[in-house]
């Protein structure tokens, strides 16, 4: 089983906490991306991070100080936005961050497939950027079905935690045979399940904290969850789909 997460916009510089393990596994096609934004104007750079002036001229000096080779931060201390405030990952086991290490996968539109004690470096980049590389006219055309076939070959059980921005990469290259779960974090309204992004993000946090306290190695481990009031809902479910309600708050 590998459970496949989105990266976060807010990115943390930490080489003291824990030491990195290896280097990201498509540091080569990362490299490209890297120099393709390095030859890039401030003024197109702003555009294509959709970003103000302060959060550019930061990025801008990123890319001009960027070694992909040093000051490395583990990539799941890298990322600070809320699905990682619950996660809490510092805070983890070492048994934890073995178990993580297994089965977790971040994907990113830099670095393509990350396991969390990859070495990065803070950038900014969206995987729906419009950003041509090459003949390719996205990010999308550039990773192509390579993260697809890289986590196939890795498992056969994929848990979709991530947003549909970065799943897509995978799940649109999904082999026959292929077991796909996605998880959703809802809120019943009228009969209908309503979810809501800043509360979908807790759970997705929330979530792998949950398997990985619990060593959790079947999708099914999945329905005792119980953080932040969801309760597993079996009469929205299916083999491919987890529904988990909110009871209140």
């Amino acid at each position: 089983m590998r459970i496949i997460i989105s990266p976060a916009k807010k990115m943390n510089l930490d080489t003291d906490t824990l030491p990195w393990k290896n280097l990201p596994q498509f540091l080569p096609q990362a490299e490209v991306l890297y120099r393709t934004l390095q030859s890039m104007s401030y003024a197109a750079l702003k555009t294509l991070w959709n970003c103000n002036n302060q959060i550019a001229a930061l990025h801008v000096h990123y890319l001009e100080t960027m070694d992909l080779y040093k000051n490395l931060t583990p990539a799941i201390l890298a990322y600070q936005g809320i699905q990682y405030q619950y996660m809490a990952p510092s805070v983890f086991t070492q048994e934890e961050y073995e178990y993580i290490q297994e089965h977790l996968r971040i994907l990113s539109a830099l670095y393509g497939l990350l396991r969390p004690f990859d070495g990065v470096v803070p950038y900014r980049l969206e995987m729906q950027a419009r950003l041509k590389v090459g003949d390719t006219k996205d990010l999308y055309a550039y990773w192509g079905r390579l993260l697809a076939d890289r986590l196939q070959e890795e498992t056969s059980c994929i848990v979709d935690l991530a947003s549909m921005e970065y799943s897509r990469c995978i799940s649109r290259y999904r082999k026959m045979g292929t077991r796909w779960i996605t998880c959703v974090f809802g809120e019943e309204q009228e009969g209908k399940i309503v979810e809501k992004g800043v509360l979908c993000k807790m759970a997705r946090g929330e979530m792998v904290r949950y398997l990985a306290e619990k060593r959790v190695k079947a999708p099914e481990g999945m329905k005792e969850f119980s953080q932040l009031n969801y309760r597993y809902a079996p009469e929205y479910s299916d083999e491919s789909t987890y529904v988990f309600i909110q009871r209140g708050r």
